[in-house]
Parts: structure tokens; C-alpha cells; sequence
């Protein structure tokens, strides 16, 4: 939230029991409204990404947004942040958890299906390196702009 305010944004927290957003946003004219979830991690983790689970591969709407904060293990550095249209997240997340249940597990046995889902700064190891590979998120490293109308 703070980084929107530096920005000039009006932020507030969600009230309790929206299930989709966690900040509620606007610009100073009051000309966009925006909800942001928000997902966060440590920088260091196996995979480096963020938990998710499958409901947000339904969970779409033009202004909503997705912010993916990275914590950097040093305290005076400030955390990595992705701004992300919810759509694009429900796109990826689908298509991705879909070609992983379409490989082959351990000793060749199928994936068993579960509710929790992945989003990765990479997903070339699932073969979608074209699209989603190494620094696929970086267009929307501090893209706090998509907040503003248009």
C-alpha cells in the first residue's frame, strides 16, 4: 500500500471478508477504481514462487490486479514488486497447472490434481519457455501505471 501512496494513489485496505481483494484503489480524480490482491514471498525459496490455489484460475476482472511483492533477504532493500491483471494470472495459472498434469510424474505416473497452483517467474520447465519463461514477469515489475484511466 505504500508504494501506491508514494505514486499518489488513494489505497485502503479491503473490508474484511472480500474474498478478492485486499486494497481497494483509485486515482486522485477518483476516475479509476481498482481492487489489488496481494501475494507475497521470500526472495529465496525452491522454485521462486508464489502460492496460489485453483480458484484463482477463474478469478478474472479488467480492473482487478494482482501484486507480487518478493521480500529480499537483505532488510535495507525494498521488496521486488509485480503488477499483474488478474486475467493474465487465471491464464497462466490454467495453463500451466494443465501441461503439468499432462507430464508424466515420478516413474511415469500421472499428476494427481489438487487445489494449490504455482505462479512462477519461469515456467520452461514445463515447456513453455516461449512464452513464460526466464523474465516473463519482468514487464510488470513495478507497473503500477496499468492503476491509472486510460
Amino acid at each position: 500500500m505504500s508504494q501506491l501512496l508514494r505514486r499518489g494513489f488513494i489505497a485502503a485496505l479491503a473490508p474484511v471478508g472480500v474474498p478478492t481483494a485486499d486494497i481497494v484503489v483509485t486515482d486522485d480524480m477518483g476516475e479509476r477504481a481498482s481492487a489489488i490482491q496481494v501475494k507475497t514471498r521470500r526472495e529465496i525459496g525452491a522454485d521462486g514462487g508464489w502460492h496460489m490455489k485453483a480458484k484463482h484460475e477463474l478469478i478474472r476482472g479488467e480492473s482487478l490486479f494482482y501484486v507480487f511483492l518478493s521480500f529480499p533477504n537483505e532488510a535495507d532493500r525494498l521488496p521486488d514488486a509485480f503488477v499483474v491483471p488478474s486475467a493474465t494470472v487465471a491464464d497462466v495459472l490454467r495453463l500451466s497447472h494443465q501441461t503439468w498434469l499432462a507430464k508424466p510424474g515420478r516413474n511415469g505416473q500421472a499428476h494427481k490434481d489438487g487445489e494449490m497452483r504455482r505462479f512462477l517467474p519461469s515456467y520452461a520447465h514445463l515447456g513453455l519457455g516461449d512464452a513464460f519463461g526466464p523474465g516473463w514477469l519482468e514487464r510488470y515489475r513495478d507497473a503500477w501505471d496499468q492503476l491509472q484511466a486510460t
